[in-house]
């Protein structure tokens, strides 16, 4: 079907508003990528898209805990903009040492083109946002880092192990993430910490290999 010719306002930058309305169209491939985990209730693998929001609320939500002077406006808008690049780039299983160690490089590739898409100020922001977030070196990034490694754990306790079952995931794999969301947060790296616990006493985790 042809796109219908668009039509603008008076005033409106007509070259601006298309860029942005390529940037927001091509973003919606982000609902086409699936994660690991599934939805609470099982009934199938969540997509980015829906990560991606549920983390902006959750931010919100849980804002109480982060460090003093966090702005959580910031770190909101970080945590919707930081996985587009996986348009391009898919989603990597964090536990994946594989994949994982092709990461940076797929998706810097991926916000080299996608936030270009947006016009020249927008650009630069976004991405500076993204590398932000991957640097991990303001409250806020790290903040927004807890939030982004807690939300898989709570879907993997709520639906028995999920994807650490399904992936042979052992206990200490899951608690070097532990020690990411504590940088973030001390209370919902405390959180995260006893949950961890939790799973292995129900047998959530896989045991490594015993040596001899």
């Amino acid at each position: 079907m042809t796109e219908p010719a668009p039509v603008f306002a008076k005033g409106v930058d007509h070259e601006r508003i298309t860029e942005q309305l390529r940037f927001v169209l091509e973003t919606d491939k982000l609902k086409r990528v699936l994660r690991r985990n599934t939805l609470i209730d099982g009934s199938r693998r969540e997509n980015a898209a829906e990560h991606s929001w549920q983390l902006a609320l959750a931010a919100r939500t849980f804002a109480e805990y982060a460090p003093k002077g966090t702005d959580i406006s910031h770190v909101v808008e970080m945590l919707v903009l930081h996985d587009i690049v996986e348009i391009d780039a898919g989603d990597t299983f964090v536990y994946d040492t594989h994949e994982s160690a092709s990461q940076p490089e797929r998706e810097r590739a991926a916000a080299d083109r996608l936030y270009a898409l947006l016009p020249g100020d927008q650009n630069a922001h976004t991405r500076a946002l993204w590398e932000e977030f991957e640097a991990r070196e303001t409250r806020e990034a790290r903040f927004a880092h807890a939030i982004d490694r807690l939300a898989p754990m709570l879907a993997n306790w709520h639906t028995e192990g999920g994807a650490w079952v399904r992936h042979r995931v052992t206990r200490d794999q899951v608690l070097d993430k532990v020690r990411i969301i504590g940088e973030g947060s001390r209370a919902l790296g405390a959180y995260a910490a006893a949950l961890v616990e939790d799973a292995d006493r129900r047998g959530y985790f896989t045991r490594p290999a015993s040596r001899g």
